[in-house]
């Protein structure tokens, strides 16, 4: 007899595993709980479909990393190359995991109810605060609209490089986040003979051969006083923390040429 109840709660838990099961027991319990009150819904939809949610989720979560394992190489590769083109140290464990957030952030737009929906993305484009028309400068965000116009960089541009945009904006922690966090934000990657001459007039270290990215630091400026910056506590744009600087009318040119090619590859 023993043996009999051993395997009647045998097939009793094999029973609740099964997640159908689980919903229709949900149903049940509503519908013994309210037998006065006939005329209400037996179960609440949305939770049935959550306890169902609850019992596949660890099944979702291995195919998901399944996935990410498959691509993991991709990552793996790129935060490799960063951490070896840039002089200082670089947390590419962080950076991966950057990225991975970024790619599941992003799937939610496969769910989405059109305008009901209101997906958060990783990016240059931050909520942007309702205000007054007449506060104007609250609404500053990211350079978005005016970044592709080659005719903006003349002689007088100022710039800044890349890793000092990076720590005046409370990213020094993670070498390179800013690319990452604001891929659409117009970058110019200098060539030797750029290099040799910023070296020269001690705008940098020689690098040999790692990459150096120089930004407008208008740019940059502008992402400091978009949302994601305005409360940062380790924001520094000063002067002596950015050195921004101007660059000759032949670099310039190469910039300009640069944009237009980043702008129509972005269109």
């Amino acid at each position: 007899m023993g043996a009999h109840r051993g395997e009647g709660r045998r097939d009793w838990l094999q029973q609740d595993a099964n997640p159908w099961n689980i919903m229709i027991k949900h149903r049940q319990v509503y519908r013994r709980g309210r037998r006065s009150q006939m005329t209400m819904s037996y179960t609440d939809p949305v939770i049935s479909m959550d306890l169902l949610r609850t019992v596949l989720q660890p099944s979702f979560n291995e195919d998901i990393m399944g996935v990410f394992r498959k691509y993991m190489k991709f990552f793996e590769k790129a935060a490799s190359n960063v951490k070896e083109n840039f002089e200082e140290d670089v947390q590419t464990e962080q950076l991966i995991r950057e990225v991975c957030r970024n790619c599941l952030e992003n799937a939610k737009q496969l769910f989405s109810d059109g305008e009901k929906s209101a997906v958060a993305r990783p990016g240059p484009e931050p909520p942007v605060k309702r205000v007054k028309p007449e506060d104007e400068s609250s609404q500053r965000t990211s350079p978005v609209p005016k970044k592709w116009d080659p005719s903006r960089l003349n002689e007088g541009s100022t710039f800044v490089l890349g890793s000092r945009a990076n720590k005046a904006l409370g990213m020094g922690g993670t070498r390179g986040r800013i690319y990452i966090k604001h891929a659409d934000l117009f970058k110019y990657a200098a060539d030797a003979q750029d290099k040799h001459w910023l070296a020269e007039r001690q705008h940098m270290r020689a690098t040999g051969g790692k990459m150096a990215y120089l930004l407008i630091e208008e740019d940059v400026q502008d992402l400091s006083l978009s949302n994601d910056y305005k409360d940062c506590p380790d924001l520094k744009m000063t002067p002596v923390e950015l050195k921004p600087f101007t660059v000759p009318g032949w670099m310039i040119e190469k910039m300009q040429k640069a944009m237009e090619v980043q702008s129509s590859g972005k269109e």
